[in-house]
């Protein structure tokens, strides 16, 4: 009977199992292979053993350049997108009338194109005719060239990743409407207020979904790529400061047809994020809460 579940869940999983070695698993084997050659793309692959890795670190600028570009945007861009989408979700979990409608009005930038998106934000960052500087210029601020400076490219395209919140907005509204009400009840007999509530019963409680929409935002946020490409108009200006990491990859990859070099750039990339994210388990991993939990 055992042996005739095992062969069963085998054959369930069977069309899985083949997808994932043949369009992941595979491609992955072949392209640490192939960052050991100098392959183009186009010729043969001569094996050159670890000379694309010690030229990474030794003599490209630009591969710093692009880490230390995407990094910036991880560190500011991830806990701020956390902080806004968690703050949506709670004020659209407000028993008001017509909810409906505004949790439909802040979600759907998030399915608006990538490349669409940033055409829009191309047109409200223009330093003449932009809303950002039409905004800053009518509460007396300092205006911004936004996306042509050095300084405020990265901040501009943080604040363009905040355009789709809606996405992480809606795992934490379905979080937040999984908080048993009898918490919030007795809460209240211990005479804790809105503010305290929500520190000692909806945080803790939502800390599950805090934590996924952590780690797949830090997994995005390294391997941000079309919003910068096209800000920059494919060159990662000004000066390099929107050269994120993918976008410098798939310059070598596509435009200067390296792809040996690329395969290195990219398994940097892979052992960069899988570090980050263990280091996120053993740090938060434990004061996660899980219904499970015992």
């Amino acid at each position: 009977m055992n042996k005739s579940r095992t062969f069963l869940f085998y054959m369930f999983i069977l069309p899985w199992l083949i997808g994932f070695f043949i369009f992941t698993a595979g491609p992955m084997i072949y392209s640490l292979y192939m960052s050991f050659t100098d392959y183009s793309g186009l010729g043969a692959a001569n094996w050159v053993g670890i000379e694309n890795y010690k030229k990474i670190f030794s003599e490209d600028p630009l591969f710093w350049q692009s880490l230390w570009n995407t990094l910036f945007y991880t560190i500011l861009g991830v806990p701020l997108g956390l902080v806004v989408g968690y703050l949506l979700a709670v004020l659209l979990n407000a028993k008001v009338k017509f909810m409906g409608v505004f949790r439909t009005i802040f979600y759907l930038p998030s399915l608006v194109p990538t490349v669409a998106s940033s055409l829009l934000w191309i047109l409200i960052f223009q330093p003449d005719f932009g809303i950002a500087n039409a905004v800053l210029s009518f509460l007396h601020l300092p205006t911004s060239n936004w996306l042509l400076s050095e300084e405020m490219v990265k901040p501009a395209l943080i604040i363009m990743s905040l355009w789709g919140a809606g996405g992480g907005m809606v795992i934490y509204l379905a979080g937040l409407q999984s908080v048993p009400a009898s918490l919030y009840e007795a809460a209240e007999l211990d005479g804790a207020g809105k503010l305290r509530k929500f520190w000692h019963v909806t945080v803790p409680m939502t800390s599950n979904v805090i934590f996924f929409n952590l780690i797949m935002g830090l997994i995005g946020s390294f391997q941000v790529f079309t919003q910068a490409y096209v800000v920059s108009s494919g060159n990662g200006g000004p000066n390099y400061k929107s050269l994120f990491y993918v976008f410098y990859l798939y310059q070598d990859a596509f435009k200067f047809f390296k792809m040996g070099y690329a395969s290195a750039l990219a398994w940097i990339l892979f052992i960069i994020i899988l570090i980050f994210t263990l280091i996120q388990f053993k740090v938060f991993g434990k004061k996660v809460y899980y219904e499970f939990d015992e």
